[in-house]
């Protein structure tokens, strides 16, 4: 893998690795680390977390099964338009997974991914803490509340060419 830029010898901002240097001694510490690490480059790559394994003395095979047990925790790179849709007990009653489907037709998903432009991901979350709002939709930062599939072309409109 050397020479590809994909090998275990990616380099880490200076902030992430301070961040770690201080986090790795403290015990139960790996779940604050992927969050910097995901928060760092929006994602835990490959050569990410072998160099997390190397400089934390932490498996590969526990750092990997954090990622995957979490959801939260993204081992592709997302789409520049992050659209999360909860699928939390409210959400997931009024409709959360028509959204979803929805969502993933007008992109041209048929699961989870990247649209081929790399504007838009589409990924379920367990719960955004707003479920008298629901069915709720996050683009980013942005929060939409009391969903039909027929608004959702309007959304994705507001973020194309952005």
């Amino acid at each position: 893998m050397a020479g590809n830029g994909t090998d275990g010898d990616m380099n880490f901002p200076q902030e992430l690795t301070s961040f770690i240097d201080e986090w790795k001694v403290k015990p139960g510490s790996l779940i604050m680390i992927l969050h910097k690490t995901q928060e760092t480059f929006g994602f835990i790559s490959r050569p990410a977390a072998e160099k997390l394994s190397r400089i934390t003395g932490i498996s590969l095979a526990r750092i990997y099964g954090v990622i995957t047990f979490y959801h939260f925790f993204k081992t592709t790179k997302p789409g520049k338009h992050r659209i999360s849709v909860c699928l939390g007990t409210a959400c997931y009653l009024k409709g959360g997974q028509d959204l979803i489907e929805e969502t993933r037709s007008l992109l041209g998903l048929e699961h989870e991914g990247v649209t081929q432009d790399g504007q838009f991901s589409v990924d379920p979350v367990r719960c955004v803490g707003c479920c008298g709002l629901a069915p709720v939709l996050t683009v980013g930062n942005d929060t939409y509340g009391k969903l039909t599939k027929d608004v959702i072309p309007g959304i994705i409109a507001k973020y194309q060419n952005v």
